[in-house]
């Protein structure tokens, strides 16, 4: 048979219909890449070279004065070394106990399988509420410390829930010629069932870092020192003390307004952007990983 023959003939709706597909996949996609692109172009850019234009595809006045002015201060680098600390931590904490707590439940034969999982979700429903948690991070003696932002963090029933469901998914034909081979729960876990469950446990791990990365709620709760202060926080400052200089019109008015904030949120965002490209190829795959069975 001729070549154009085996082609399928397409008909002039199927046609319009893909470029209308097209033609808002590209509005959406430019819709999530220009306010970035935005953020970026702006904190490159003068206070001048901002106010001159209300797009800005390109710096028109190229500047690094917002970048110079929250590098100069110190307390930058010690903020990003707690923030990486609690993110490198908390996320190993976070992985240590959502592993083993999914695990367990994920026996549908462990005897109160059920109550315990109920226990579980039941706090996904029910909180102490925010006045009772502040008392107990208090009496235990973690106020104005970074690990306030890791221990009362230390598993989320969604993603433990996720994995769990990743676990009793798996074929038990291979835990079972483990355990024939002469293998452990122990090494069960590790040998067999963690292996296979890498885009499953890359993509929780990824919920867990991004989320410490940004907390900014438990900062301001529970850290009052400068010194224990995540990045989130004193970006926060920074912005707040220059805003008053800004309404003030001080002689640092160069090097405030939109150009310094746009810097503040570059560098909070590009280090946890790093990360995306080491986690992609699990990330797709893993993402709906525990949508499905309950």
């Amino acid at each position: 048979m001729k070549k154009t023959q085996n082609k399928i003939r397409r008909s002039l709706g199927s046609k319009i219909f893909d470029a209308l597909n097209l033609l808002f996949l590209g509005l959406l996609a430019f819709s999530t890449v220009y306010p970035f692109w935005d953020s970026l172009v702006v904190s490159f850019s003068s206070l001048k070279g901002y106010l001159s234009s209300s797009v800005h595809l390109w710096p028109s006045e190229w500047s690094l004065e917002g970048y110079r002015y929250m590098f100069s201060n110190p307390t930058l680098w010690t903020s990003y070394a707690n923030s990486i600390f609690i993110t490198l931590v908390g996320t190993l904490i976070n992985m240590v106990l959502t592993i083993m707590t999914s695990y367990v439940l994920s026996k549908t034969y462990l005897r109160g399988h059920r109550l315990l999982t109920f226990l579980c979700v039941f706090t996904m429903m029910f909180s102490g509420g925010i006045i009772p948690t502040y008392m107990v991070i208090k009496d235990v003696g973690l106020l104005n410390s970074v690990w306030a932002m890791i221990i009362p963090t230390a598993i989320s029933t969604y993603n433990m829930i996720i994995l769990r469901n990743f676990f009793s998914g798996m074929p038990k034909e291979l835990e079972e010629s483990a355990t024939l081979d002469g293998c452990t729960e122990i090494g069960v876990l590790f040998r067999i069932v963690l292996p296979v469950s890498i885009p499953a446990i890359t993509t929780v791990t990824l919920f867990y870092a991004v989320e410490h990365w940004n907390d900014f709620f438990s900062a301001i709760m529970y850290i009052n020192k400068q010194k224990s202060w995540p990045l989130q926080l004193f970006l926060r400052s920074m912005l707040y003390e220059n805003e008053a200089a800004y309404q003030s019109g001080g002689e640092s008015l160069y090097l405030l307004g939109q150009p310094m904030k746009m810097a503040a949120v570059m560098m909070a965002i590009i280090p946890i952007m790093c990360a995306y490209p080491f986690f992609q190829k699990y990330f797709t795959k893993g993402v709906m990983t525990g949508a499905v069975k309950g």
